[in-house]
């Protein structure tokens, strides 16, 4: 069966200190806060620099490819008609401590694998573009709402 996430998906409220990484996808990019000063990237947004409490911290894009770290496939129908999805925990690329838990899409769920390398992927609801992520190099950009190629500054 091809994951393709759950029927229905409940929105983030938009606010001032989350609304680049909600609407990023828009550009077809993957975009978290980075530290001006060590040049980490943090994730959930924080109003201070968790690694070194002194950087302004500004919205910035990343390759929007990483690797899964762990996943599970749920299998619970808390949605009637609803079909199973693949829920992974990934790693970006940049920096493997800033992890995602998102959607797995475009994949036979039986082919999901820790280590598997993935891509981000856009489905937009209203103002919101929420980053799922795909096998890299093996989706069909079907899932991608940008309307291009998913993923990262170019």
């Amino acid at each position: 069966m091809t994951a393709s996430g759950p029927a229905i998906r409940l929105l983030p409220r938009l606010d001032d200190a989350n609304r680049f990484f909600w609407t990023a996808g828009s550009k077809g990019m993957l975009e978290f806060l980075r530290c001006g000063s060590c040049r980490k990237y943090v994730h959930p947004p924080s109003p201070v620099c968790p690694y070194c409490l002194e950087g302004e911290l500004a919205p910035e894009a990343v390759s929007g490819r990483g690797t899964i770290l762990s996943f599970t496939v749920n299998h619970q129908q808390w949605i009637p008609g609803s079909e199973h999805y693949v829920i992974a925990l990934v790693e970006i690329a940049e920096q493997p401590d800033v992890r995602l838990t998102t959607n797995l899409v475009g994949c036979d769920e039986a082919d999901v694998y820790v280590s598997m390398p993935v891509e981000v992927t856009f489905e937009q609801h209203e103002d919101v573009w929420l980053p799922l992520f795909r096998q890299a190099g093996g989706g069909d950009g079907s899932g991608d709402a940008a309307g291009g190629e998913a993923g990262g500054a170019r």
